[in-house]
C-alpha cells in the first residue's frame, strides 16, 4: 500500500494474518459495520486493499481482491481471484468493470484519497457503490488521546483533527504511517472525483470488545470506525 511507511508488506505479512485472526473486534465491529453498508445489489465487486482476503466472502458478490502483498494475496487467493497492484492504482482494469467497489481498513493508509475515489470511479460502474470502513479521523489526528479527569472520567483530546497530518504506530517492528484527514475533506475528495454521498456511520467499540478489553473502559462515546457509502455519480457513456 503506497505511503504506509512500509516498503515491502510481504515483509510484516506474517504478523499481519497473526494480528487479524486473533482480533475478535473484527467479527464484533468491523464487518457488521462493513455489511450494514453494503447495498443492496452487489453484483461485481472489487475489494481495493483486500490484504489476506478476510472480508472478501461478506460481499455475497464475485469479487476480486486488489493488494500490494504477494504474501497475504497468497491468502486471499483462497477466497477468490486476486491481482497485484500498488494501490490507489486499478489501471489493471477496464472502465465500469464492476457494480461495486470495497474497502476496509485501506484508506487511511495510503497518502492520495484523491487518487483512490478517482481510481474507483473509473472502474465502478454509473450509479454503482463504494463502501469503505476506515479508523475514524478522531483516532488518527496527530496527538490525540484519551486523557483522564480528577474525578476518573475519561475525555478525549482532539489533537490536531482539522489538520492533514499523519501519524506512526509500530506493527510487524516496522513503522507503519497512518494518514489523517478530517470528514470534511475526506467527504469533499469523494464528491470531487464524482461520488454521492449516500451512507454514513460513526461507531464506538462494540460492548463486547470493551468487555474484552479493559484498557479501553471509558472510551465508550469515542468514534473508532468510520463508514461511509457513496453512489457513482458519473454520467454513463453509451
Amino acid at each position: 500500500m503506497e505511503g504506509s511507511g512500509v516498503d515491502n508488506w510481504d515483509d510484516i505479512a506474517p504478523w499481519w494474518i497473526a494480528e487479524v485472526e486473533g482480533d475478535p473486534a473484527y467479527g464484533t465491529d468491523v464487518h457488521p459495520l462493513y455489511r450494514s453498508l453494503l447495498p443492496d445489489e452487489i453484483g461485481r465487486v472489487v475489494d481495493i486493499g483486500c490484504g489476506e482476503g478476510q472480508a472478501m466472502p461478506l460481499s455475497n458478490g464475485w469479487t476480486v481482491g486488489v493488494d500490494l502483498s504477494q504474501r497475504l494475496l497468497e491468502e486471499a487467493m483462497a477466497r477468490g481471484p486476486c491481482v497485484r497492484k500498488v494501490l490507489p492504482d486499478l489501471s489493471c482494469f477496464v472502465e465500469d468493470a464492476f457494480d461495486t467497489a470495497v474497502s476496509v481498513y485501506l484508506l487511511d493508509l495510503i497518502r492520495d484519497e484523491s487518487g483512490f475515489f478517482s481510481a474507483a470511479s473509473r472502474v465502478v460502474k454509473p450509479a454503482g457503490s463504494l463502501v469503505i470502513v476506515i479508523n475514524h479521523p478522531v483516532c488518527t489526528a496527530p496527538g490525540s488521546a484519551p486523557i483522564g479527569d480528577a474525578d476518573g472520567e475519561v475525555l478525549w483530546r482532539w489533537g490536531a483533527y482539522h489538520r492533514r497530518g499523519s501519524s506512526f504506530e509500530i506493527g510487524g517492528g516496522r513503522n507503519l504511517e497512518f494518514f489523517h484527514r478530517p470528514v470534511d475533506v475526506l467527504l469533499n475528495a469523494a464528491a470531487d472525483e464524482g461520488w454521492v454521498l449516500e451512507r454514513i456511520a460513526e461507531r464506538p467499540l462494540s460492548e463486547a470488545t470493551i468487555e474484552r478489553l479493559p484498557e479501553y473502559v471509558g472510551q465508550e462515546a469515542v468514534p473508532r470506525l468510520l463508514g461511509v457509502r457513496w453512489r457513482n455519480g458519473k454520467v454513463s457513456s453509451s
